[in-house]
């Protein structure tokens, strides 16, 4: 048996494989609310011989959208959208996950496809927040700095999305806290410059992360496991660096946080990142090492070669694929059939199995 494709548990969630789909935006949501895209997008992934099959990044309030096409679950009417797709990946012996977040200041453009311009109210749009009022970039809109308060209400925001969550039929959560979004924002010196205590030394600009996580482990159920992705260097000079990550990730074993989900990046528009295939599993290793957490790496791994590699030597725990399983959806299967180990298929597909 590979490495790759031996169960583990976390917590009392067993996982068949080592192999999850990342979170990945769609775009396709009318008012938060997930649809029939989203049921064939991830109910395929499910199909495909994922273990885990995570929702994209789900706004814990409207004003916590990247675009208004984005995933939400802010109403008991999100919660029970999703219920039909948490049942189907269930069905194919997957795990439902759900990642939750807040855009901050890089909140209110447009997708992809139409360039990602910032959007104006006129359009759609809303007024972007963030711990300082400094934008993401020359072209990005002047965020609001939160005031203190409306950091307190926003604990209680992810607090609410994580109960409708489990409502849902989620059985494990991540907290979006790397890609620039709000969290991330806290954490980085780059865009948090507050004078008050969520900012200045790391002690202070962890609090409202930390809060987040153990505000939600506290009503997520104790047999669930809780996931934090986590930006490991914004690659720019006196950003957030791997030392600072290695840090807080210590902080989030002690909050009661089970794997780092470990990325990087995307603070600023004009980071220079050195990409290439595995360029971020050495964050997952070190981190995984310093801190004896699980994790997750992400970033480019594509050949069922190099995941078996990255799990069998311990550099991380899982690996979560994106873009891979954009192109192939059943890329578990075959990597199954690459390293020689029987799985079973789904039973409507077995004829395709061999030959």
């Amino acid at each position: 048996m590979k490495t790759l494709f031996s169960s583990l548990k976390i917590r009392e969630k067993i996982f068949k494989n080592r192999i999850f789909v990342s979170p990945m935006c769609q775009y396709s949501s009318e008012d938060g609310l997930p649809g029939d895209w989203h049921l064939v997008h991830l109910g395929t992934r499910a199909v495909g011989g994922a273990a885990l099959v995570m929702v994209e990044a789900t706004a814990v309030s409207p004003e916590g959208r990247i675009s208004p096409r984005d995933s939400g679950i802010w109403s008991d009417a999100h919660s029970q959208a999703f219920e039909r797709i948490t049942a189907f990946i269930k069905e194919q012996g997957a795990v439902p996950a759900i990642q939750l977040a807040h855009a901050g200041r890089k909140g209110s453009t447009d997708v992809p496809w139409r360039g990602d311009k910032p959007l104006g109210e006129a359009d759609g749009g809303w007024g972007p927040v963030s711990p300082s009022a400094i934008p993401f970039g020359p072209a990005s809109p002047m965020p609001s700095a939160l005031e203190p308060h409306q950091i307190e209400r926003l604990v209680s925001r992810f607090v609410d999305a994580a109960r409708r969550s489990l409502s849902a039929g989620f059985e494990v959560l991540e907290l979006h806290m790397a890609h620039g979004y709000l969290l991330h924002e806290f954490l980085s010196p780059i865009s948090n410059h507050r004078q008050d205590r969520f900012g200045g030394s790391l002690e202070n600009r962890t609090r409202f992360p930390l809060k987040v996580a153990n505000a939600v482990r506290a009503v997520w159920p104790a047999h669930l496991p809780l996931f934090v992705r986590i930006s490991c260097t914004d690659w720019v000079e006196g950003g957030w660096d791997l030392d600072q990550s290695i840090q807080f990730c210590r902080m989030l074993k002690q909050e009661g946080v089970d794997l780092i989900d470990c990325s990087s990046g995307a603070m600023v528009p004009d980071a220079v990142i050195p990409a290439g295939p595995g360029f971020q599993v050495p964050f997952a290793a070190s981190i995984r090492k310093e801190v004896g957490i699980a994790t997750g790496a992400v970033g480019l791994i594509t050949s069922p070669i190099q995941a078996e590699q990255i799990t069998a030597t311990g550099q991380a725990d899982v690996v979560l694929l994106a873009r891979e399983m954009l192109r192939n959806p059943y890329w578990p299967l075959q990597a199954a059939q690459s390293l020689r180990v029987d799985v079973p298929w789904p039973k409507q597909y077995q004829r395709a199995k061999s030959g």
